[in-house]
């Protein structure tokens, strides 16, 4: 499975304007939730209790929120991007900037494993991670993942 094939170019947010991990996780949630119809706060209830069980942030600036929710009918992938970097309590204990928010039916946990470790494995890409800190445009966030998808 390809990363474009569940990430939604209207999920793509190029400068988050949220400081601190809550809020990141609201406005990620916030086109999740409208694209899939599913409740804003459920979503982001499903999240931040995943959250309690230990932190998304995997460290070298990067976080993948995530969870799984009965009422979805289909995986779906969000990404964001914060300039300034947030404190997402990372293992590294450093900001995190690259955000990759994904949800999944509550019975697809081989494709939601599968979906981590993909976005895990090509996030390990230092190139690909500066060019999506460097977009200045959804097109050029969802080329460059469009790019590195090709790749795998």
């Amino acid at each position: 499975m390809k990363i474009l094939d569940v990430l939604e170019a209207d999920a793509v947010i190029i400068d988050l304007a949220s400081r601190d991990k809550k809020g990141v996780i609201e406005e990620l949630a916030a086109p999740v939730a409208d694209i899939t119809g599913v409740d804003h706060v459920e979503l982001v209830r499903v999240l931040l209790d995943r959250e309690r069980l230990g932190s998304t942030g995997i460290g070298g600036g990067i976080g993948i929120p995530h969870g799984k929710l009965k009422s979805l009918d289909r995986l779906i992938l969000g990404f964001g991007r914060s300039k300034t970097g947030v404190s997402f309590e990372s293992m590294d204990r450093r900001p995190t900037h690259i955000f990759f928010l994904l949800v999944t039916p509550e019975n697809s946990t081989g494709l939601h494993l599968k979906l981590l470790a993909r976005i895990s494995r090509i996030l390990k890409n230092e190139d690909f991670k500066e060019r999506l800190l460097a977009a200045t445009e959804r097109e050029e966030v969802l080329q460059a993942i469009r790019e590195e998808d090709e790749a795998f």
